[in-house]
């Protein structure tokens, strides 16, 4: 949630991993080589990283690199849960174009339609800010993570923060810069998004998550902390580099991050997630093509409506939503437009070459059969 990092720029193995295909997906012509080559490279990035890749021919695979504790030694075997940050975007994005289609939102109603006299400043005005402009973060607003209270973020570790509570913190802010598509990504847009599910449901984002797309789907590992500051076993621990040593920061309150990133999941729920969702199963066709619907962001790549649009060899075409959290959780994905083809990635460190993992995903998903 904190950050974003772009996605296209740029055997000791064994003993570190475990890949098992679902038996049921699995065929003759599977070609696990690319995977295999894949993991490989990962491993070299030094980091406990759980993978779960999809392919027509292979199923779906879980495996991993590296260690999930570097306290115990424990290694990743594919099945931890992480934090996934800001891809708890592209789930609230998913929720609201579900109300557009059920014609209880207008993506191109005010933010003041639905929580009046909200945001009225010198700066901001929320007569004048659209829900589509929330989703593809062209309100204008700021992060409310720049303000002032997060600059010791962890001060904050274990405090219960209201999404309206970021909001207000954003309204203090100075407008910030501006892509010249007007692209500036701010959690707050997102914050603001599950506040205005909220009015229009009566139910939280969270249980709209969980009535709309966990249950539905049988996501059984993936979940919405709340308070709670732990991650459920087998966890895939966060590292933070602190002093020039790596500092365990698995526990933390992430109630701020709400609708723009609180998430806990797992490599086979987000990837059930995410090919269900441009596979069709979640939206119907007008509602997807609206959130494949994109501008150039402020790293001059594609950003549709909480989708981050990735080009990484010509002619093909994935999507996903790159994610990061102070306790050290990354995640990185991509699935091709039909859902057929995917590559998700946790990784328990924010400390690695992430162009070099960029390209292994690339590499990765353009090779999948």
């Amino acid at each position: 949630m904190r950050g974003r990092t772009s996605v296209v720029a740029a055997l000791a193995v064994a003993a570190s991993l475990v890949v098992t295909p679902a038996a049921s997906a699995a065929t003759p012509q599977c070609d696990t080589k690319p995977i295999e080559t894949a993991l490989k490279a990962l491993a070299r990035v030094g980091a406990g990283i759980v993978v779960t890749v999809k392919s027509p021919r292979c199923g779906v695979w879980n495996g991993g690199v590296g260690l999930a504790d570097r306290r115990t030694g424990r290694k990743v075997v594919g099945n931890e849960h992480s934090r996934i940050g800001s891809d708890t975007k592209t789930w609230t994005a998913t929720i609201v174009l579900q109300l557009v289609g059920e014609g209880k939102i207008n993506l191109d109603d005010t933010v003041d339609h639905y929580l009046p006299g909200l945001i009225r400043t010198k700066h901001y005005d929320g007569r004048k800010i659209t829900i589509r402009q929330l989703l593809q973060h062209t309100s204008g607003l700021p992060d409310y993570l720049d303000a002032p209270f997060w600059d010791n973020e962890e001060a904050h570790r274990w405090d219960h923060i209201e999404p309206l509570q970021t909001v207000e913190q954003a309204l203090t802010l100075p407008p910030p810069d501006r892509a010249p598509s007007g692209f500036a990504y701010a959690n707050t847009n997102y914050n603001l998004a599950g506040l205005i599910i909220t009015k229009v449901t009566g139910r939280s984002i969270s249980t709209e998550i969980d009535q709309r797309i966990i249950k539905p789907l049988g996501l059984r590992e993936t979940s919405w902390p709340g308070d709670r500051t732990t991650i459920p076993k087998p966890d895939l621990r966060g590292y933070v580099k602190q002093g020039g040593t790596l500092v365990d920061k698995t526990e933390w309150n992430t109630s701020e991050a709400d609708a723009s990133g609180e998430l806990i999941s797992t490599g086979a729920d987000a990837t059930a997630f995410w090919t269900a969702l441009l596979s069709g199963k979640l939206l119907a066709p007008a509602q997807l093509a609206d959130m494949k619907q994109t501008i150039v962001d402020d790293l001059g790549e594609d950003y549709g409506l909480g989708v981050e649009g990735y080009r990484f060899a010509p002619g093909l075409v994935a999507w996903g939503h790159s994610g990061s959290m102070a306790s050290g959780h990354k995640f990185r994905n991509a699935v091709t437009d039909d859902g057929q083809r995917a590559v998700t990635l946790l990784i328990g460190t924010e400390t690695f070459d992430s162009d070099k993992v960029n390209s292994i995903i690339g590499d990765l998903i353009r090779d999948l059969r």
